[in-house]
């Protein structure tokens, strides 16, 4: 957490305060937020750049500049919002950029992050860039992943699909939300095997997770925890989740209590009519190779 929806929800709320803009300054508050550079080294690369686009790519904020790339890892509890000054208490503070204003005198854009697992990568040009992005899968929203894709890699694995899924080689930005929520829809469990997935099913889960995506965005993301963007906004889809976080109460397709198991070391909401178990034989097959990672429970 922050998955996909609550990263691009970030961006899109964040446009309007940094595209055009000139950085000014950077301040380091938390020096391990820095990814291999110093911060020293990281401000006498930032300053003076102009931002020419505010972008995502799977999890990651990006911020492409006139020269270079700035991407921003939210993590866990990591909060980013323009804010006038800088404030007179810092605890949480990771980083701020001081952006060019002159109407104003400048402005600020934070980076609070209470867990400090956040942090900052910078890549000087786009080949870096590239190099970088093509660690991850396709964008569920994006025109690469198509029926036809996600049915035929499912077949090239054999992988239970949950884990899969929150692979982020093979699938950029899903996490353990929109997962459940995407499997839950498509009436998977999140045992199954990928390869055992028929076409007619993949073409339903890469239905659902579109329709998952493109409805938590418009909703502006879930807050689960703590997400909030522009400050102090939350997200409007939590209210709106189908599976995740609903164990115990009744499915609202066919009314069967909605359990809660752990797989791939996650809490994992089903509902046990609506996504039935796969043989017992292939997910003891399945847990045997994967022993330490993929774990299932109550």
């Amino acid at each position: 957490m922050p998955e996909l929806p609550e990263v691009e929800t970030v961006r899109r709320s964040l446009v309007p305060y940094l595209e055009g803009r000139v950085i000014r300054d950077l301040s380091v508050f938390w020096k391990r937020a820095v990814h291999e550079l110093s911060a020293a080294a990281l401000r006498a690369r930032l300053v003076g750049r102009r931002i020419v686009a505010l972008e995502r790519r799977a999890k990651y904020l990006t911020l492409r500049l006139d020269q270079g790339y700035l991407l921003i890892h939210l993590r866990m509890t990591g909060k980013l919002y323009p804010a006038p000054e800088l404030p007179a208490v810092r605890k949480h503070l990771s980083a701020a950029l001081a952006l060019e204003a002159p109407a104003s005198g400048g402005d600020w854009l934070l980076f609070e992050d209470q867990r400090r697992f956040g942090r900052l990568f910078y890549f000087a040009d786009a080949a870096a860039y590239a190099d970088f992005s093509r660690r991850f899968g396709p964008e569920p929203l994006g025109a690469e992943f198509t029926a036809e894709w996600l049915a035929h890699e499912l077949k090239q694995h054999r992988r239970q699909i949950k884990p899969l899924l929150l692979d982020q080689e093979f699938i950029a930005g899903l996490g353990n939300i929109y997962v459940d929520e995407s499997l839950w829809m498509a009436g998977i469990h999140p045992l199954a095997l990928s390869d055992r997935v028929r076409p007619d099913r993949a073409a339903r889960l890469h239905h659902s997770i579109r329709e998952v995506l493109a409805a938590s965005i418009k909703a502006n993301g879930t807050t689960f925890l703590n997400f909030k963007f522009l400050g102090g906004k939350s997200g409007g889809y939590t209210d709106q989740l189908l599976v995740f976080s609903r164990q115990g109460e009744a499915c609202l397709r066919c009314g069967a209590v909605i359990q809660k198991l752990r797989v791939a070391q996650r809490g994992t909401h089903i509902c046990p009519r609506c996504q039935r178990p796969p043989p017992r034989s292939a997910a003891a097959k399945s847990l045997t190779r994967g022993r330490g990672s993929e774990t299932v429970g109550a």
